[in-house]
């Protein structure tokens, strides 16, 4: 689904990402774990098509497209989400405006017609009850308001409500309660499938106590340094980051 090749990324003049490769199947879940400044929203931010960053080198496919050729937007509609690590707010828009509008202009790049109203309202009931959210959300302005945790509870919601291929996860454990990241990554569990994928970027291992990962990688430097499964995360949970400081893969 996902192949990065040798991607180099740099902003100001400051490489972030170093020949960063990182093959990604259907049906997986990919943790990656690192210190701060190692890079880890960077690649998710690059993968999304945020501006700012200098691509120097590299390839990322997705499913067989090279796609930072693509504007931000074309990704999203080719089934690609970020989860950002700091949800923005949206005076003025409601949730519900916001949603419909993004799931009709993913059907529009299908050549699909837009979903009736009837059958909208029937799948945010639907994917509401799936991270627990309060009705009344639904028409208030998107994560204005909000607190950190429904923000991110919001977030999941967005993404179950567009069903995307890939999904990217920034530090969404980030300042949740035990309660809110229980909710959160519930839902992240109730989305897996086999046609579709997750990054998880995460600094600390709870959050895989929830969402059990395929595969957890290292990230120092603005490269993979190891890989491993799960037990990887409980290593560095007990190690630190500093044994990996002078790794290579």
């Amino acid at each position: 689904m996902l192949e990065i090749k040798n991607l180099n990324v740099s902003i100001d003049n400051k490489q972030i990402l170093k020949d960063f490769s990182l093959k990604i199947n259907a049906g997986e879940v990919h943790a990656i774990m690192g210190p701060n400044g190692t890079g880890k929203s960077t690649l998710g931010n690059v993968l999304a098509g945020k501006d700012g960053y200098e691509i120097t080198s590299g390839e990322v496919l997705f499913n067989g497209e090279n796609i930072l050729e693509l504007e931000a937007h074309e990704r999203a509609q080719r089934g690609l989400f970020l989860a950002f690590q700091y949800p923005i707010e949206i005076p003025g828009v409601s949730n519900a405006n916001f949603l419909k509008a993004a799931v009709n202009e993913q059907r529009k790049a299908k050549g699909e017609e837009p979903m009736p109203a009837s059958d909208f309202l029937k799948m945010m009931r639907e994917k509401m009850d799936l991270v627990e959210m309060k009705k009344d959300f639904i028409s208030r302005a998107v994560n204005q308001g909000f607190s950190g945790g429904e923000k991110k509870r919001n977030e999941i919601f967005q993404m179950a409500m567009l069903q995307p291929k890939l999904a990217i996860l920034d530090e969404t454990d980030s300042g949740l309660d035990i309660d809110a990241l229980r909710i959160v990554a519930n839902g992240v569990n109730k989305l897996r499938s086999k046609d579709n994928a997750f990054i998880v970027i995460t600094h600390y291992q709870r959050l895989l106590d929830y969402i059990i990962p395929d595969f957890v990688h290292v990230m120092f430097d603005g490269k993979i340094v190891k890989s491993g499964d799960k037990n990887l995360a409980l290593e560095l949970e007990e190690k630190g980051y500093e044994q990996f400081e002078h790794a290579t893969l």
